[in-house]
């Protein structure tokens, strides 16, 4: 099966990753981590530069759980594109994603990526913490 997790660049996303290969170990499951951000260049807000995608491939590689890594730079939304991508591969487990904590008003004006592909999705949906004391 597989764990698909969502990653942007932080703390919280590097959590997320690191919960979802502990999960592809337990389970002998294929992680598919998937970038995607509101723009279409690595200088927009939530996509991954070069240098955090080449740490993120190291993790994975260190990793030695079966993986694939995916980066959207299409312009749209990224939830509508995790839960898309989690509709169009047929054995998803779980879908991981970080989350942290957000003032009333930020989640008034930003509304909550979270809580939208919590609600939104078909399959189960882990939401983690990075670690406060790093």
């Amino acid at each position: 099966m597989t764990i698909l997790v969502g990653y942007s660049p932080s703390p919280e996303g590097k959590a997320a990753v690191t919960f979802g290969i502990d999960q592809a170990k337990a389970f002998d499951d294929t992680v598919i981590v998937l970038n995607a951000g509101v723009g279409e260049t690595p200088d927009e807000r939530g996509v991954a530069t070069n240098q955090d995608m080449e740490e993120l491939k190291e993790a994975l590689r260190s990793s030695e759980v079966s993986h694939e890594i995916l980066q959207f730079l299409r312009g749209n939304d990224p939830v509508e594109e995790l839960l898309a991508l989690a509709e169009a591969t047929e054995d998803t487990r779980m879908i991981v994603i970080g989350s942290r904590r957000r003032s009333p008003v930020g989640k008034l004006i930003m509304g909550s990526t979270a809580q939208r592909i919590i609600l939104d999705s078909d399959v189960p949906v882990v939401s983690v913490k990075a670690d406060r004391k790093k």
